[in-house]
């Protein structure tokens, strides 16, 4: 099941695939229940979840006209895929390694980036759940020692307190 959400911070529009619990807008940040997000379209084909969300974009920016006259996007597709250089020969006219970048991409598809897999908001979280009473300094040191760099960490940390994920109380951190 695909659905074309709202954000009721920004009014951003986008498709979500299947029911998560949580859904982030992608445009402010903002994380909501899911069944709390207001769906405009729901349907099992993902070309129509977005020509819904183009079309009601389209809409709000006054291009309906314009919209009407565009091609399916299952049809745009077609016309991408035929035209063009394929992103190997781009890389290769470009200098680059193609079989370098492929063995890279693989290295951090299985983690060995450093983290164990985690994305960087998911080490900040889990040095925030493993350390005891944890300061910024401690969770800094938990995070960088797998290597999340320390200006995230701290970003990473006031944002999280101000959405109200995590409580700062006397220097101390607390998740909720």
């Amino acid at each position: 099941m695909y659905a074309v959400v709202g954000c009721s911070e920004c009014s951003a529009l986008w498709v979500v695939e299947g029911r998560p619990e949580r859904s982030e807008c992608p445009q402010c940040g903002t994380t909501r229940q899911y069944a709390k997000r207001k769906q405009f379209v729901t349907t099992e084909d993902p070309d129509h979840a977005r020509e819904a969300r183009a079309a009601m974009l389209a809409k709000r920016q006054g291009h309906e006209d314009a919209f009407a006259e565009l091609d399916s996007f299952s049809e745009m597709d077609a016309y991408v895929d035929e035209v063009g250089v394929d992103d190997e020969e781009y890389l290769e006219g470009s200098g680059i390694d193609t079989d370098e970048v492929s063995e890279a991409a693989e290295r951090v598809e299985r983690g060995s980036a450093g983290s164990g897999g985690q994305s960087r908001k998911e080490t900040v979280l889990a040095g925030l759940r493993e350390l005891d009473r944890p300061t910024e300094d401690d969770v800094v040191g938990y995070a960088t020692d797998r290597g999340v760099p320390a200006d995230y960490v701290r970003d990473a940390l006031e944002k999280l307190t101000r959405r109200g994920e995590v409580t700062e109380s006397g220097g101390t951190y607390r998740l909720l």
